[in-house]
């Protein structure tokens, strides 16, 4: 249901005018940092193509439709609502349920970038699985921005890579968010004795961290892959997982034909199924 969530953010990022700078989702709620951008800054050719990718090329576009789209999707209100409604249609279907499922209107803050943004980005969004108790590590929470960056590598480029700090004169992404993940160790390591139930990073993750400059290694891309041997169904070379699906093509419910798909971090190792 979470990985559900996440997609139909993702899906509806594409479709209106907004960049998700960071998302964390919980068993309960979810929080969102997004950038809207005004209707005025939206070319009529781009509020095209956003309708063709959300009702299909099959759908006629009016230009008579061009003002109202470009009001609707650079809504944040809008945005909101259509994320919350339309995960709230599939929850209800998956669990055979009717009714409402938030209880309230979503809570909206204007953050300013920079310091302020780098801030709400680490406390707010990644590091509130840490203080639940859920992980010890950010982004081994496979439901947040952090946990999206580490793992996947960005994948789709979903995420903006604005964490505040491009004031600083930084624009390698590798750099950027190796300076983010050292703000957001170092911030998580902070021992806050006021709120007794917050959890911290432990001391000898972040040292260990600090010695290796937050520097993403290949072994990390490699461990945060694991999920590949467990739920791949088959993974090895290309020629390996072609053979065996050939092999035993006739026990896959699938009608469709499946191509092995390459695992970004592992050379040549590939899995037959794609996998968040």
């Amino acid at each position: 249901e979470k990985d559900r969530l996440v997609d139909i953010i993702k899906h509806l990022s594409r479709i209106y005018f907004a960049d998700v700078l960071g998302y964390c989702i919980m068993g309960n709620h979810f929080h969102l940092l997004i950038q809207m951008y005004p209707e005025t800054t939206i070319s009529d050719e781009e509020v095209k193509k956003r309708y063709m990718l959300y009702y299909g090329n099959d759908k006629c576009f009016s230009a008579d439709h061009i003002d109202r789209y470009k009001e609707k999707w650079s809504s944040l209100s809008e945005f909101m609502r259509e994320i919350k409604q339309t995960f709230s249609r599939s929850f209800n279907k998956s669990r055979n349920r009717k009714g409402t499922l938030w209880s309230d209107r979503f809570k909206s803050v204007i953050v300013e970038k920079g310091n302020t943004l780098i801030h709400c980005l680490a406390y707010i969004v990644d590091l509130n699985p840490v203080r639940a108790g859920i992980v010890e590590r950010p982004d081994d929470y496979r439901w947040n921005s952090i946990g999206y960056h580490v793992q996947t590598g960005n994948k789709d480029d979903f995420l903006s890579w604005d964490f505040g700090l491009k004031e600083f004169g930084h624009s390698d992404k590798k750099k950027l968010l190796s300076r983010y993940r050292r703000y957001v160790y170092e911030a998580g390591a902070i021992d806050r004795s006021e709120h007794k139930n917050k959890k911290t990073i432990p001391a000898d993750i972040v040292n260990k961290e600090r010695k290796r400059s937050y520097e993403i290694s290949r072994v990390d891309r490699f461990l945060h892959r694991s999920r590949y041997f467990t739920d791949s169904g088959i993974i090895g070379s290309k020629a390996f997982v072609s053979g065996l699906y050939r092999q035993f093509k006739s026990y896959f419910l699938s009608v469709n034909e499946k191509t092995p798909k390459s695992i970004a971090g592992l050379n040549g190792i590939y899995s037959l199924k794609r996998l968040t």
